[in-house]
């Protein structure tokens, strides 16, 4: 299995792995750990190139494929490759506006659940935009001031951001962990990530995040619409 870097590092650019499979038909190698993110929980994959002999390859996007992580290659050399030895690097500007967009969905989302009780129906999100569907009968102007105001006051408390991995067991012991309104997290996972905002939120949560809610930035409500009876949805962009 592939050791997952960014699980533990977030942060992390660059790094050194080994190929240890192919998927020669769709331009894909398996590599022994990598930093990059396959996508999942409404964060995009990330993207960035493999140095192989000499060689730039563009990694066109990671995707977890029946419990591994592809690398899709613009192309792959000539030549063996199992057992090759190569650097991977991210395109880290894109990464680290994701970061920073992820971990501002998880302020909204600890306000609105500490604030009004909503539960998550739905979320995606792009570099320094996304949008999150929450469990609201009505929403108003006034209201959505009030929400952005709370999460730019939490975001100026440089709460930190913090990473843990326990057992599910262990895990399920902690109150609302899950956050969506569907319990996302497969039987089958015996180990479960956690993201906590100090003193906010805590959630299981595969993504990458800021260390300190400082990097985040200012969040701004642009939008939001009714998307049924009690499913209101909500569009955020992040500025410097």
């Amino acid at each position: 299995m592939t050791d997952l870097l960014y699980h533990t590092d977030s942060y992390l650019q660059n790094f050194d792995a080994e190929i240890i499979g192919l998927e020669e038909e769709q331009n894909a190698v398996i590599l022994n750990r990598t930093a990059f993110y396959p996508g999942g929980g409404g964060q995009p994959a990330d993207s960035g190139y493999i140095e192989m002999l000499g060689e730039r390859i563009n990694v066109k996007r990671a995707k977890r494929d029946a419990g591994e992580i592809l690398h899709y290659l613009d192309r792959i050399p000539e030549f063996g490759l199992l057992g090759l030895k190569v650097q991977g690097q991210l395109e880290w500007e894109k990464r680290y506006q994701l970061m920073r967009t992820h971990t501002a969905m998880h302020v909204l989302c600890g306000v609105i659940f500490r604030d009004y009780g909503a539960s998550v129906t739905g979320g995606d999100m792009q570099p320094l935009i996304g949008r999150m569907d929450f469990e609201f009968e009505t929403m108003h102007k006034e209201l959505v001031k009030d929400i952005e105001k709370a999460v730019n006051y939490e975001i100026s408390q440089a709460r930190e951001v913090t990473i843990r991995i326990l057992p599910r067991a262990e895990a399920f012991k902690i109150p609302d962990l899950i956050r969506t309104k569907i319990n996302l997290l497969p039987e089958g996972i015996k180990e479960v990530r956690i993201v906590e905002i100090g003193g906010l939120d805590i959630q299981a949560d595969g993504g990458t995040h800021v260390k300190n809610l400082t990097e985040i930035g200012k969040m701004s409500i642009a939008d939001y619409k009714s998307k049924g009876k009690i499913n209101k949805r909500i569009y955020v962009e992040i500025s410097d």
